[in-house]
């Protein structure tokens, strides 16, 4: 288990309980959880992983803020539906849109990272703002390559759509949907394992001492700008893969989906709820995040009809206020776990 790790342990036995439980509710969501809302909440769980991660990557172990993540993951996704829209319906068509996503981002990656490393961090991360903003605007003009605003649909094999029938498994029945939630599930574990790894390697123990001190590092004989250079070239191809896999689970991808800066601030935000410089931090915090997301508003509409008879209560825990307790749940993880849920679990101060 840990060579599988990396030797990354999660060094708290209650950490280590609660991946253990994430992991297992991910792996056998189709059959602990069924309902298509289940599914894609699961699926989304899987992919924010990823994108969170390798969002922390840069951020929590490179110490490079920057606002053009979803541009990389708005790459992949866009890879496969054009390769899709070319290439027609199959695997080939998937595997190359992926692979023309991931290289794409990570050449865009590198002529930013080349352009733009040597400023201070703040500058950096106004450049990113502005080259993802710009590319936001691109994509909703080109109509022709990406279908403007309204986007694009995604053909995908009959193998991976609920049109297709397997069998049943413990009472549940196997389609094409269950099908396409494993592929996402088995990448997204790959994927996420694989960072594990570069965080752990001797690349990635450079990494956190360019973090604490970049003067340091540079002087000792690092080159902290290729370092940082292909840190962010690793951050946004991993982000394509995401994104990629986003398309193919969604079958849809437009501006809103993939390139908005809500999701900007949502990966933002999981990063700090969950803990900077922890890849557990971005497997812990997305799962809060995503069920708070999917099931908060539910949840306080079932406490506010339990409670109509009491005065106040039921006005403040009305469904259409659940972005104010989401607010304050963020607010409270941010007073108690300063370092993230991971950080404090870890005991670091």
């Amino acid at each position: 288990m840990m060579r599988i790790l990396s030797g990354d342990s999660p060094r708290s036995p209650v950490l280590a309980v609660l991946l253990a439980l994430i992991l297992l509710a991910l792996a056998f969501a189709p059959f602990l959880f069924p309902g298509s809302r289940s599914l894609e909440t699961a699926a989304r769980i899987c992919i924010f992983i990823v994108l969170v991660a390798s969002y922390d990557l840069l951020l929590g172990y490179g110490g490079i803020v920057s606002f053009a993540h979803t541009m990389f993951f708005g790459m992949g996704a866009y890879g496969v539906a054009i390769a899709t829209a070319r290439m027609g319906t199959g695997y080939p068509a998937l595997a190359l849109g992926a692979l023309a996503g991931m290289v794409a981002a990570g050449l865009v990656a590198l002529l930013i990272a080349l352009l733009s490393l040597r400023v201070r961090a703040i500058f950096f991360a106004m450049i990113t703002l502005a080259i993802a903003s710009a590319v936001a605007v691109l994509v909703s003009q080109l109509s022709t390559f990406t279908g403007g605003e309204d986007g694009m649909n995604i053909r995908i094999p009959r193998e991976l759509t609920p049109a297709f029938r397997l069998g049943e498994v413990m009472g549940t029945g196997i389609n094409g949907k269950i099908l396409n939630y494993y592929l996402v599930f088995f990448c997204c574990l790959a994927l996420f394992l694989l960072m594990l790894r570069i965080v752990n390697s001797p690349f990635g123990r450079v990494l956190q001492a360019i973090r604490e001190n970049a003067f340091r590092a540079e002087a000792i004989g690092y080159r902290v700008v290729l370092y940082r250079a292909l840190a962010t070239c690793l951050s946004a191809m991993i982000a394509a893969l995401a994104g990629s896999l986003f398309a193919i689970w969604l079958r849809y991808v437009g501006p809103a989906t993939t390139l908005g800066m809500e999701i900007m601030m949502d990966i933002l935000l999981i990063v700090v709820i969950g803990g900077m410089g922890t890849m557990y931090g971005a497997v812990v915090g997305t799962a809060i995040f995503v069920l708070a997301q999917n099931y908060l508003k539910t949840l306080m509409g079932g406490v506010s009809e339990a409670t109509s008879a009491l005065p106040l209560i039921p006005d403040l825990l009305s469904p259409d206020r659940w972005l104010l307790w989401l607010g304050i749940l963020f607010i409270l993880s941010v007073y108690f776990f300063p370092t993230g849920i991971v950080g404090r679990l870890r005991g670091t101060r």
